[in-house]
């Protein structure tokens, strides 16, 4: 929390200028937990976000600023983020900043869950008609691409999703779309054998 508390206090005027110029000024609040390249903190739980697409990255930022997401008294990070969105203030601002991010080189990442790859291609059936084939995403859907996402936090969203923490708030669409998905997922291991395919094969 004192990181966030810290983030808030920087950079509480961005300099007027172009959307990229502004984008990278409101992004200083950010890096406390994500890092000067958006590299992410595994030790903080702040994921990489180097990379996503900005409308992705807009969406979540409006998720937290309205309370769909991170309102649940268990998601920490959810609660951390939500006074960094609300900080943000309008629109342009969260779409700069978005479109900054999207523009930011995503680093290689370092598989570290374990799992059963054979079993996880044929669990992967039940996310690719959303997410792609390949990761990729799907604007249409409101999937975000998740072949660049750090499989230490597509497991702890998983089992976000799962227990409620995630996808149960009133409003979340696409959250409970995840979320009954997730619930389809026969036990915990089920969980690591899917990340595992898709951060190693995918």
């Amino acid at each position: 929390m004192a990181l966030a508390l810290a983030s808030l206090a920087a950079c509480q005027r961005a300099d007027e200028g172009s959307t990229a110029e502004r984008g990278a000024a409101l992004f200083q609040r950010c890096t406390p937990c994500h890092g000067p390249s958006a590299e992410g903190n595994r030790q903080l739980g702040a994921p990489p976000i180097a990379g996503l697409d900005g409308w992705y990255v807009a969406a979540q930022l409006r998720k937290f600023k309205s309370g769909v997401r991170g309102a649940h008294p268990e998601d920490q990070g959810g609660a951390q983020m939500r006074p960094i969105a609300r900080a943000l203030g309008r629109d342009p601002a969260i779409e700069a900043v978005a479109q900054y991010v999207a523009g930011l080189p995503p680093e290689p990442r370092t598989p570290e869950v374990q799992g059963d790859l054979a079993r996880g291609k044929l669990l992967w059936d039940r996310c690719s008609p959303c997410h792609g084939a390949g990761g990729d995403g799907l604007r249409a859907s409101g999937a975000p691409p998740i072949n660049l996402a750090s499989d230490w936090y597509l497991l702890q969203q998983l089992r976000h999703f799962r227990q409620g923490i995630r996808g149960g708030t009133p409003g979340d669409a696409t959250g409970a779309a995840m979320r009954a998905v997730a619930a389809s997922l026969p036990d915990e291991q089920a969980l690591s054998d899917v990340v595992a395919y898709l951060t190693r094969s995918l």
